[in-house]
C-alpha cells in the first residue's frame, strides 16, 4: 500500500533522461485520469514547463491536491512564486545562508543559481540550496543573488521556477542524483523489487549521546520492516525537504518544542502523514507543568506537586515536607531535576532554575527501588519494564559534572506479571495525552500507584524494553503505522461528496 511515485511533464520528450524506477506521464494523461480507480495515494512531482495561473502545470498541482495526492510543488507554492514577493521571514532565513563568496570578482553584481530538489553542485551554497527547497518546495528553481551596494555581501534578488528544458546537459549528473535522492528510487534497477507496503521514515540523530533508540535498535526496526514488506529508512535533520516522499514518520530523537523534531512533526501533520510523535503529544509531554495540571484535573494520583515562581518561592519555606524534588518543566532524561533536603537548598536550586523558566515544579519526594515504565501505543499497553535506581543514587539516570552519566539496570517484565493497577494507571494517563506511543513512569508504594510523568518518545532498545516480546514489539509498532497508512489510502479513494475524509499519514524520526 505504499505511495506510488509519478513524474508529470508537459511532453514526454521534455524528460530526456533514461527512465528511472518512476512512472513518467504527460500532463494531459494526468488530467484525464479517473482517480476513483487509482486505489492509492501518490507522490506526484510536477515538472511541467510552466506553473502560470490556469496553465497545465497549475491544473496538475490543483487536481493532484483535490485527489488527495502529495504533490510538489503545491498550489500554494505556485502562487507564492507567481507573486514574486518573498515573505520577509523566508527571505531573512535565506540571506543568512549566503556567505561572502570571496572568489566572485567585485565586477560581478548578479549571480544566477540553478537548484534541483534542494541540491546544487557548489558546496559553499549547499545550505542555501537546501533551505530554499525546504521553504518553497519547487523542484527546479532559479535563485538570483545580488551583491549589496558597495559591499562584499550578497542577498536574494529573486526566485522562480525552472523549466525542465532549462537543465543544461553539463549538469545532467547533478539533476539525476538530486531526483534519485528526492524520490528515493534507483535508476534502471537491475532487479525489479516488489513495491513495499509502506515507506516509513525514522528521524534520528546519530550524534546524540542519549537517544531514545540506539543504532542497533534502529537497524532492528529496519530488518523487521523488511520482513513485513515495509521500507524503513533512517533520516536526519537535513532531510526535512524529503519528508513528503514517505508515507509515515516515526521520531526516534529526543523531542522539544523549540527543536527541529517539532518542525518535522508539524510538517508531517500538515501533509496528512501519520506521525509519532505528533505535535500535540510533543507539546504536552515535554512540559511537566502541563502534565501535572492534566493529571490533577483528571484525579490521577501523582506526588504532591507545587508550581513555583519567583514571587511564590518564599511561601514554600513552611509549606513543604523535605526532601523535595525540583524540576524545570521542559526537560528530558533526568536533566534539570534535583533534590533539595531543606529550604536553603531549595532556594539555591530554584534561583538557578528560574533563570530558565518562569515556573518550576517542586514535588513530593517518593523513593522506590525502581520505577515502572509502561509502554502505551494507541491507548493499549504493549510493554513493561522496571527501571532501577543507580547504585547509591535516587534516580535511574545520574549525570556527572564532566558530562558523563550512569544508568540503573532495566528489567523487562511480561505484561501479565505487572500489577493490574499499574497498567490501568498508565493507560488512563496516556489516553489523556493522545493516541500515540508513550512511556508512562510510575511508582508503586504501600499507599498506592503514582504517575511520575508521561514521555512522548519512550526509550526502546534491543535487549532492554523488548526483552519480553522480542521482535514482536517492533511488529506491533510497524503494524500500527501500516494500519494508519492503509486507512489513509482507503479514505483517499473517495474524492468529493459527503464520503470524502481527510488523509492520514505517518513518518518516523530517530535520534
Amino acid at each position: 500500500m505504499s505511495s506510488e511515485h509519478v513524474i508529470v511533464v508537459e511532453k514526454l520528450a521534455d524528460f530526456r533522461w533514461s527512465q528511472p524506477d518512476i512512472k513518467v506521464i504527460t500532463a494531459e494523461q494526468f488530467v484525464a485520469e479517473q482517480p476513483l480507480h487509482r486505489g492509492r495515494v501518490r507522490k506526484v512531482t510536477n515538472l511541467c514547463r510552466s506553473y502560470g495561473y490556469l496553465s497545465m502545470g497549475y491544473y496538475c498541482s490543483l487536481l493532484a491536491e483535490a485527489r488527495g495526492d502529495r504533490v510538489t510543488p503545491s498550489v500554494d507554492t505556485i502562487l507564492s512564486l507567481q507573486r514574486k514577493r518573498l515573505e520577509p521571514s523566508a527571505l531573512a532565513q535565506l540571506n543568512r545562508l549566503i556567505g561572502p563568496l570571496k572568489e566572485i570578482p567585485r565586477s560581478v553584481n548578479t549571480l544566477t543559481l540553478h537548484v534541483f530538489f534542494g541540491i546544487m553542485d557548489d558546496p559553499s551554497l549547499a545550505a542555501l540550496a537546501r533551505k530554499s527547497f525546504e521553504l518553497f518546495r519547487c523542484p527546479l528553481m532559479e535563485v538570483t543573488l545580488e551583491r549589496q551596494e558597495q559591499s562584499a555581501h550578497w542577498q536574494i534578488g529573486g526566485l522562480q521556477a525552472l523549466d525542465l528544458r532549462d537543465v543544461d546537459a553539463a549538469r545532467d549528473e547533478v539533476f539525476v542524483q538530486a531526483l534519485l535522492q528526492y524520490t528515493r528510487r534507483s535508476w534502471r534497477p537491475m532487479i525489479a523489487m516488489p513495491q513495499p507496503r509502506m515507506d516509513l521514515a525514522v528521524l534520528h540523530d546519530p550524534h546524540d549521546r542519549l537517544p531514545p533508540s540506539n543504532l542497533k535498535t534502529l537497524r532492528k526496526l529496519v530488518d523487521v520492516g523488511q520482513e513485513m514488506g515495509i521500507a524503513v529508512e533512517l533520516i536526519e535533520k537535513k532531510d526535512l525537504a524529503r519528508l513528503t516522499q514517505f508515507d509515515a514518520l516515526f521520531i526516534r530523537e529526543t523531542t522539544a518544542v523549540t527543536h527541529h523534531t517539532f518542525q518535522f512533526a508539524r510538517k508531517a501533520m500538515a501533509e496528512g502523514m501519520p506521525v509519532i510523535d505528533d505535535p500535540a503529544s510533543i507539546l504536552r509531554c515535554t512540559n511537566k507543568a502541563f502534565l501535572a495540571e492534566l493529571l490533577r484535573e483528571h484525579a490521577i494520583a501523582t506526588p504532591l506537586t507545587h508550581m513555583v515562581s519567583r514571587r511564590t518561592l518564599a511561601d514554600m519555606q513552611h509549606r513543604l515536607a523535605y526532601p523535595v524534588v525540583v524540576k524545570v518543566p521542559d526537560g528530558a532524561f533526568s536533566r534539570s531535576v534535583k533534590k533539595a533536603e531543606n529550604f536553603e537548598q531549595l532556594h539555591g536550586i530554584a534561583r538557578d532554575m528560574l533563570k530558565e523558566s518562569e515556573i518550576i515544579l517542586v514535588q513530593e519526594f517518593m523513593y522506590t527501588d525502581f520505577d515502572w515504565r509502561i509502554g502505551v501505543l494507541a491507548g493499549q499497553a504493549i510493554f513493561a519494564a522496571k527501571y532501577f535506581m543507580c547504585d547509591g543514587h535516587w534516580q535511574i539516570l545520574q549525570h556527572t559534572a564532566n558530562g558523563k552519566y550512569t544508568e540503573g539496570r532495566v528489567q523487562a517484565i511480561p505484561l501479565d506479571q505487572v500489577p493490574p493497577q499499574v497498567v490501568a494507571a498508565a493507560v488512563s494517563s496516556a489516553r489523556l495525552v493522545g493516541d500515540g506511543f508513550y512511556g508512562v513512569d510510575l511508582k508503586a508504594t504501600a499507599s498506592g500507584v503514582y504517575v511520575i510523568e508521561i514521555n512522548d518518545n519512550p526509550n526502546l532498545d534491543v535487549g532492554v524494553e523488548d526483552a519480553a516480546l522480542g521482535d514482536g514489539l517492533y511488529r506491533l509498532l510497524l503494524t500500527h503505522f501500516l494500519r494508519q497508512v492503509e486507512q489513509r489510502f482507503s479514505n483517499s479513494r473517495v474524492v468529493g461528496g459527503l464520503d470524502h475524509q481527510p488523509a492520514l499519514g505517518l513518518a518516523v524520526a530517530a535520534g
